[in-house]
């Protein structure tokens, strides 16, 4: 956050003047956003595995609690992730998770270690030959206050076993996942996992709505209900949505920026926000593994998953940013969109728009360089979606 006692950065923080509405300009990127000095800590983009987790590297943070081999949080979150799922020491849960962790997901929630070694187990059978790749890792905290990541995997394999999914196809997939995760001596506390599930079961030529049926079947027995809650906190009555932003979850003008932009375009609807905060060249990188170019794609896949959802309501609920030996910084956002499937847009597989109240959870990766995005890699899972259609409609006819 901005220092109270720097009277200069107040004088040109957007808090200084109170809300306002939208600039025509779009938000304004700190001029000295980027003057951050260098940080010791491992990053990924540029190094291969062994890199990252290397031998005989000393330890480069204080790091409390942590296993000696651990030099530093990316190195930790790096390392432990490849050894549970590609080295298959599916034990390391026990030394890496605490016996009472909750893990957020997509399409439920688990509250014990326990089911996540069976839950590992059991995608292990499907993919034994997947690999997760490290594709960034952005975090803050410290031995203190315990750390946050935001973890990036490509993840690729081949469906050569029966399993979870059904009988094996052999075909391959790549996809994307994002796994935010809380930790406090060297143990994992509370995570978010967000999986392009629907890109696995696309890939491989599963049939992905029998597979949503079977889910949303079993959680229905469970007694689990899609509820409409009402209304969603982006109109309240018959206010507009509110001027400015809520930055307090900020630690820096760089992620003051970001929360700023996304809720003009998100809760605003000022599409042509994305126009001004994206480069020209900017690349994204987005569910079921799509790649464009340009910010004209950036407005269009926003603009269309608004479109599925039009009375969604956009609340970022983690930021994190570090900076990049690309240039510039990497941030990271976990974000809810709530509100009802009452529109065409970019979720497709849904079917025809039914008025059923969706929650979408997502993870946004945005490399920011000279003041403007560059790249986003933008992940949450359609298949969810799916479910949580398909257990409103039972819920109706029940």
């Amino acid at each position: 956050m901005t220092d109270p006692e720097d009277d200069d950065a107040l004088l040109h923080s957007p808090l200084a003047s109170g809300p306002v509405p939208p600039s025509p300009e779009g938000p304004t990127m700190p001029d000295d956003a980027s003057r951050i000095s260098p940080d010791p800590v491992l990053q990924v983009e540029r190094r291969d595995y062994v890199q990252l987790a290397p031998e005989g590297r000393s330890r480069v943070q204080p790091m409390r609690g942590f296993d000696p081999v651990y030099t530093d949080i990316v190195d930790y979150i790096v390392r432990c992730t490849h050894r549970i799922w590609d080295e298959r020491d599916v034990g390391l849960i026990y030394t890496h998770y605490t016996h009472n962790c909750v893990v957020y997901g997509t399409m439920g929630t688990v509250y014990n270690r326990e089911d996540m070694v069976r839950d590992t187990i059991q995608r292990l059978v499907s993919f034994p030959e997947r690999r997760g790749m490290a594709t960034q890792v952005i975090w803050n905290g410290d031995e203190n206050e315990g750390f946050y990541t935001s973890h990036l995997v490509t993840g690729s394999g081949r469906h050569t076993q029966d399993g979870h999914l059904g009988p094996a196809t052999g075909r391959t997939f790549v996809s994307r996942t994002v796994a935010d995760c809380m930790i406090v001596e060297n143990k994992i506390y509370r995570e978010w996992i967000v999986a392009d599930t629907l890109a696995i079961l696309l890939q491989l030529g599963v049939d992905h709505h029998a597979y949503a049926d079977r889910i949303a079947q079993g959680l229905f027995a469970k007694g689990q209900m899609s509820l409409d809650i009402g209304e969603n906190r982006r109109l309240l009555g018959q206010y507009p949505p509110e001027a400015e932003a809520d930055t307090s979850i900020a630690h820096n003008e760089v992620e003051e920026w970001t929360l700023r932009w996304m809720h003009e375009v998100y809760n605003q609807r000022m599409f042509g926000t994305l126009s001004r905060v994206f480069a020209p060249n900017c690349q994204f990188h987005g569910p079921l593994m799509t790649e464009l170019y340009g910010q004209a794609a950036v407005i269009h896949q926003t603009l269309a998953l608004i479109g599925s959802v039009p009375d969604a309501g956009f609340t970022a609920q983690h930021i994190c940013s570090v900076p990049s030996e690309e240039g510039g910084h990497k941030v990271a956002v976990r974000w809810i969109l709530e509100g009802h499937h009452m529109g065409y847009g970019i979720l497709k597989h849904l079917g025809e728009p039914g008025g059923e109240r969706l929650q979408i959870m997502g993870i946004s990766h945005f490399h920011v360089k000279d003041g403007q995005v560059v790249d986003e890699w933008r992940v949450y899972d359609e298949l969810a979606l799916m479910v949580q259609v398909r257990l409103a409609r039972m819920q109706a006819g029940a």
